[in-house]
């Protein structure tokens, strides 16, 4: 048998591997048989004749059969079991002691999963934050926000490492001093980093927490993944928060995916006029919960007693000083947390064009407002000063 020293996981590699192997249908052949004797049942073009393996495989079971015993005769499953060691990525198939125990019960659980960093960053209070990509400021800052104060309060923030709301939410993770290890699910081999303008962000999360993929190495990130890698963050969080989400966005899937297994699902309130914000607001219509801050989604997870030091709350020792006189007040309520204009800010506030230009530079220096398009936006967080709120019960 070829290569009789390599582990049971060696062979569930080569199996997920092959042309149109994809997760349902690893999922039956490994339900079926244990990782070798999968391979030599495949290799020799037998799966035709399982039923459960067969259904799986229509509506040609014998060409699928054909397919993979055909390219089965080239794939050197020595060569590329050491290709996953050299990138040091680890691998588990279900039932395997390192499978992450998060996952395993899941109805949908991958049958194989792939992972760079820790496996055991898992372990402990989980909560998945998800939106946009084509986000704005607001819903960047929260998702920022959310991120690191969960973290700080020993939660791990599990998200799709996707442009925006994921990106935002990672970042902020990252940033917590101590904080718990930040979760990444994402939809390709993890030797294709997608998006590429990610890639450091990728190797942070590696480095700190843990990156996960059913996707074997060479995946490209297609379409059809993602709505898998949905049901994956779905079913390792304990709470789901939407931060913005168009009403036809990737979180309605995350969210339906979260709603079948139970899991508590809250969303960030937005502008009733905003687009971003248009399925955040449908869900609290719906009666979700609001995630105003990490407080909210600390109390829905029973860890009220856990929130840190400094979640809204500004000090005397704070870097960043409120507006220094009237005008920029007056300017900054005026710009509001939707993208204004120059003329809709002199209008709201009924000042003078040239001393509202001149309060929106000084606000932006300051670091209280962001200008993108000659649209200008307010910037929440650690910038703004906000009273102090506490953990409710």
């Amino acid at each position: 048998m070829v290569g009789e020293d390599l582990p049971a996981e060696a062979f569930a590699v080569a199996l997920a591997s092959l042309p149109g192997m994809g997760p349902a249908r690893l999922r039956a052949v490994l339900d079926r048989w244990p990782p070798p004797e999968a391979w030599a049942v495949v290799a020799a073009g037998r799966v035709a004749s399982v039923g459960s393996v067969a259904d799986a495989c229509r509506p040609d079971p014998s060409s699928i059969a054909a397919m993979w015993r055909a390219a089965a005769a080239g794939v050197d499953v020595v060569g590329l079991w050491q290709r996953h060691g050299d990138a040091r990525v680890h691998v588990a198939a279900i039932g395997h002691e390192r499978y992450p125990a998060a996952l395993a019960p899941d109805v949908e659980a991958p049958a194989v999963l792939w992972w760079l960093g820790d496996s055991s960053a898992v372990d402990g209070p989980r909560v998945a934050i998800v939106g946009s990509r084509r986000c704005s400021r607001y819903g960047r800052d929260i998702a920022f926000e959310l991120g690191h104060d969960l973290a700080a309060a020993g939660v791990r923030v599990v998200s799709g490492l996707a442009l925006g709301i994921d990106g935002a939410a990672h970042g902020g993770a990252l940033a917590a001093p101590h904080g718990a290890p930040p979760i990444a699910v994402v939809g390709s081999g993890l030797d294709v980093v997608y998006p590429r303008r990610n890639a450091d962000l990728w190797r942070r999360v590696a480095a700190a927490g843990l990156v996960l993929s059913e996707a074997p190495l060479g995946a490209a990130p297609e379409g059809w993944r993602f709505p898998l890698r949905n049901r994956v963050i779905a079913a390792l969080a304990d709470v789901l928060v939407v931060v913005e989400s168009r009403h036809r966005g990737g979180s309605r899937h995350t969210v339906d995916a979260a709603t079948d297994r139970d899991r508590v699902v809250m969303a960030v309130p937005g502008p009733v006029h905003s687009p971003q914000s248009a399925y955040p607001n449908e869900l609290l219509h719906q009666g979700v919960g609001p995630a105003r801050d990490a407080v909210d989604v600390l109390v829905a997870l029973g860890l009220a007693g856990r929130v840190p030091i400094g979640i809204g709350d500004v000090t005397a020792t704070d870097d960043v000083e409120p507006p220094g006189d009237a005008l920029e007040a007056s300017v900054l309520e005026a710009v509001g947390w939707e993208p204004s204009s120059l003329d809709e800010v002199v209008e709201r506030c009924e000042r003078p064009l040239g001393a509202v230009a001149a309060a929106l530079a000084r606000l932006e220096a300051a670091g209280r407002i962001a200008e993108a398009d000659g649209r200008w936006e307010r910037v929440s967080g650690r910038s703004q000063a906000t009273p102090r709120r506490t953990a409710r019960a």
